[in-house]
């Protein structure tokens, strides 16, 4: 099977030079980002320069593995990147076999690019290869199931790769880029170097990550999670079900609605569950009757056969499942939805509203589960964010999003309007 072009991000390091070490890759679907393979493992005692190719290795190998026909390898090893374009010699003997294997593998594929990004932009590889370290050293962990596809794709994950271009399917602009063929051979021993082309590398836009002004508009997303309802009461897993408010709830609609009207929202957008389009409604009349619209995307999380339990009875029958679920978001529960799978819906439907709203403000009424993803994202935050972060009923999260990427958290669950005065 072929699945045309991925991305790989591939790290290594050592703790010590040479001292512990590991490496770790991410292999990405170009388009959305969405994590295709994960690889990591620690090494013993080596070098920084050895992991750094293990993890080049290991990111070409799990490519092979999906049938990808083009790879574009990114790295912050500048040695790799710049030795395997053919630029630099390899001087040291203990590189040139490690070289060698990745020539071999290059020959699987009918194009490879590398790419060199800076250190901040491989955090998800680089979080792979410390956890592997982390494991080895029996400091508890693994590294297994430590990344989302969706986690950063560098310091602000994308939501949708258009409005939101962390992840171009292009060479960037900020680092060395080379382009080898799987014709194009393997390394010169005469040279001992490793041939190749290099390819021009075209400006590709890349998110602002500095405090200077903007001159365009930010699209203002006001998020808000739905009033309580007698399952949130109960601390019950409540996804899919239709619940509606409770009278507290209904209460908690209101006065979110109090606190948004005074940000002059232009409309607001609902998930298409009845607890969010009552709290969507009442938002919208204290804010003039404002226009509002459903987002199925929006859903709150499929948790299956789990719906309506409480963690403890979850804990009691589904001990394993539960086990597995806490260790990755590419788990499931059992017949429901991994928080993956709910990233990805949900960046396509940030990634429309903000195109066909932009420089509006835009309330946005959902869940816990897919405004801690959108929230995850904004902050270039892990996999343990979700699992820290308290989102309250009727609690409010603001965030500003530029066109060229920018973006700027400016409140996490604010419940101030919730509160009464004794």
């Amino acid at each position: 099977m072929t699945i045309g072009k991925v991305i790989i991000e591939a790290d290594g390091g050592a703790r010590g030079n040479p001292g512990p070490a590991g490496y770790g890759a991410v292999v990405r679907d170009p388009a959305s980002g969405e994590v295709l393979a994960e690889r990591a493992a620690a090494l013993g005692v080596t070098t920084n320069n050895v992991a750094e190719y293990r993890g080049l290795i290991a990111g070409l190998e799990a490519a092979a593995e999906l049938g990808a026909s083009q790879v574009e390898a990114r790295m912050d090893s500048k040695l790799v990147v710049e030795q395997m374009s053919g630029r630099w010699q390899i001087k040291h003997p203990g590189l040139r076999p490690l070289a060698a294997e990745v020539a071999t593998l290059v020959r699987k594929f009918e194009h490879v690019t590398y790419t060199w990004i800076p250190r901040e932009r491989n955090r998800a590889a680089d979080a792979l290869a410390n956890a592997a370290m982390d494991a080895a050293a029996g400091k508890g962990g693994s590294a297994a199931g430590k990344l989302d596809g969706e986690t950063a794709f560098g310091i602000v994950t994308a939501w949708d790769a258009d409005a939101f271009p962390i992840v171009p399917d292009a060479d960037a602009a900020t680092g060395a880029a080379a382009s080898r063929t799987a014709t194009s051979g393997g390394l010169d021993s005469r040279a001992g170097t490793a041939s190749g082309r290099a390819a021009g590398g075209t400006a590709t836009a890349r998110p602002r990550e500095d405090w200077a002004p903007r001159t365009a508009p930010a699209t203002r997303l006001v998020l808000v999670r739905h009033g309580e309802t007698e399952m949130t009461a109960q601390k019950r897993y409540s996804g899919r079900g239709d619940v509606p408010l409770s009278a507290v709830g209904e209460e908690q609609a209101a006065a979110a609605g109090r606190r948004v009207a005074g940000l002059r929202p232009d409309r607001v957008v609902s998930s298409p569950l009845s607890r969010c389009k009552a709290t969507a409604a009442a938002i919208a009349a204290a804010a003039g009757g404002i226009p509002v619209g459903v987002e199925n995307d929006l859903i709150e999380c499929d948790f299956g056969v789990w719906e309506a339990m409480t963690f403890g009875d979850v804990r009691e029958q589904y001990p394993a499942e539960l086990d597995a679920w806490l260790a990755s978001t590419s788990v499931a529960p059992p017949k429901g939805e991994s928080f993956q799978q709910v990233a990805k819906r949900v960046r396509g439907a940030m990634g429309k509203l903000q195109k066909a709203y932009e420089g509006q403000t835009v309330v946005i009424v959902s869940h816990v589960s897919p405004i801690k993803l959108i929230l995850r994202d904004a902050l270039a935050a892990g996999d343990a964010f979700l699992y820290r972060l308290l989102l309250d009923p009727a609690g409010v999260s603001i965030v500003d999003v530029w066109p060229d990427g920018g973006v700027s958290v400016r409140s996490v669950n604010d419940t101030a309007h919730l509160q009464t005065t004794p």
